[in-house]
């Protein structure tokens, strides 16, 4: 004996929610995913960022190239003990906490290479004012 199968309205209507919530559920995982994968970017870039500035300040603080070693491997240390977290609050208070400790511990006077801004030689030969002309032919003649 067949049993009679009897499809009613709601039922297409149930089908038709479940496709719509299975593709909502997707579109919103993949935005999940992409907002993720976004903010580990961003978070992996500030790292990269705080990681070479506390190297270059590293330079300042060390009198000798030996001691700037020993410094440099115990600060990729303190970056590498942390980096097995995987909470993105986590890593984005960790991250803030190290920039404020750099900034606490940041050189006074940092070195600063001569012909850069800032340093000692920048501008020292500035290029001369408009409307003077400046001929360099030695004394020939033409």
């Amino acid at each position: 004996m067949k049993k009679a199968s009897y499809i009613s309205p709601n039922s297409d209507r149930r089908k038709r929610d479940r496709e719509r919530e299975r593709r909502e559920r997707k579109e919103m995982s993949i935005a999940g995913a992409a907002g993720y994968l976004a903010r580990r970017a961003a978070q992996k870039e500030r790292v990269r960022i705080l990681y070479r500035r506390a190297l270059k300040d590293t330079l300042n603080w060390a009198v000798h190239r030996h001691l700037f070693y020993q410094d440099a491997s115990e600060l990729r240390e303190k970056f590498e003990a942390n980096k097995h977290v995987e909470d993105l609050d986590a890593i984005d208070r960790l991250i803030d906490d190290a920039e404020a400790q750099f900034v606490k511990f940041q050189h006074p006077d940092p070195y600063i290479v001569p012909w850069a801004p800032g340093g000692s030689k920048f501008t020292r030969n500035p290029p001369p004012p408009e409307g003077i002309e400046i001929v360099y032919d030695y004394g020939k003649e033409e």
